[in-house]
């Protein structure tokens, strides 16, 4: 005779996990993301950036002469084709870090839980830090999506991973 359904460990394993499949989605939007973003800083590469600035400031009618304006118009300047090349490759490598995480999280690969939590853990401090300096809502949320991410999995890892001996 079959063991009941929720009483093994594959069972166990099978149980669906609605957080789980929300940090699977925020790692899979936030690789997607990143893969778009590296793309479209890897095609500013050949581009006269300051020029291209002008553009977005005449395309939304904005006063290039506004001193903020001015200020980052002389940051842009300062800019080389290798620097926007290498931030590119590394937007491109650490979208890779989270799409790897999402998939891995997906088939429920232990090594991804280990990998989503120490990522989350990595930025904890620097979330921290930037709080202590200057309050802002969206690092909050960040930190607090952060903490969710290791506690759950942390707690959890037993029962959504499963484990080979």
């Amino acid at each position: 005779m079959a063991a009941p359904a929720g009483t093994g460990s594959a069972a166990a394993v099978k149980k669906r996990a609605p957080t789980l499949y929300a940090i699977i989605g925020i790692k899979l939007l936030k690789g997607s993301l990143l893969l778009l973003l590296g793309l479209g800083v890897y095609s500013l590469s050949d581009e006269n950036l300051p020029k291209a600035f002008r553009e977005v400031l005449q395309l939304f009618h904005i006063d290039p002469e506004k001193k903020f304006f001015t200020d980052l118009a002389l940051k842009i300047e300062r800019i080389t084709p290798a620097n926007v090349v290498w931030v590119a490759r590394g937007t491109l490598f650490y979208c890779l870090f989270s799409l790897v995480e999402g998939i891995g999280l997906i088939f429920r690969v232990p090594w991804a839980g280990w990998l989503a939590i120490g990522e989350s853990v990595f930025f904890i401090p620097i979330e921290m830090y930037e709080l202590l300096n200057a309050f802002s809502s969206s690092v909050l949320i960040i930190l607090g999506l952060n903490i969710l991410i290791v506690w759950y999995l942390f707690a959890n890892r037993q029962r959504l991973f499963r484990h080979h001996h």
